[in-house]
């Protein structure tokens, strides 16, 4: 089993649970199922709904991130309940509600108004920046 450098186990000491963030969308054309591909209907799909969940992780995290690091995904479970018009106001929130080393994980809910919309849990991991990206861009 890998053992944590310092480094990283100092870097977690800013995240606890509770930290929150929303993020808000109009739905416009460009955010319906039938522009983003997952389906013929002109209602917000699946796919922006998910991006904007995930946005609000990313807003919950960044004003405690430390120098350097930043947090990818990693596992997601997400309920999309009900259809969304466009011309709507929709709003992501994101409430880290677990960190265990360097897995952050999230609950999300989106709503309209009060009604929930989409509700479910983002994993999210701690990572240094650089490494990260310099390991994406290898040659396989």
């Amino acid at each position: 089993m890998r053992q944590e450098s310092p480094e990283e186990r100092r870097s977690e000491a800013g995240f606890s649970p509770g930290l929150t963030n929303q993020v808000e969308l109009v739905v416009t054309e460009a955010d319906t199922a039938q522009a983003v591909g997952s389906g013929d209907v002109p209602v917000l799909g699946t796919p922006r709904v998910l991006a904007l969940a995930e946005a609000a992780t990313v807003a919950a995290t960044a004003t405690v991130l430390p120098a350097g690091m930043t947090t990818v995904g990693r596992r997601v479970e997400l309920d999309h309940r009900v259809p969304t018009p466009v011309g709507r106001t929709v709003v992501a929130q994101a409430r880290l509600a677990k960190v265990d080393g360097r897995r952050l994980l999230f609950e999300v809910t989106v709503t309209e108004g009060t009604t929930t919309i989409a509700d479910g849990r983002v994993e999210r991991a701690l990572v240094d920046r650089h490494r990260f990206v310099e390991r994406a861009l290898r040659p396989s």
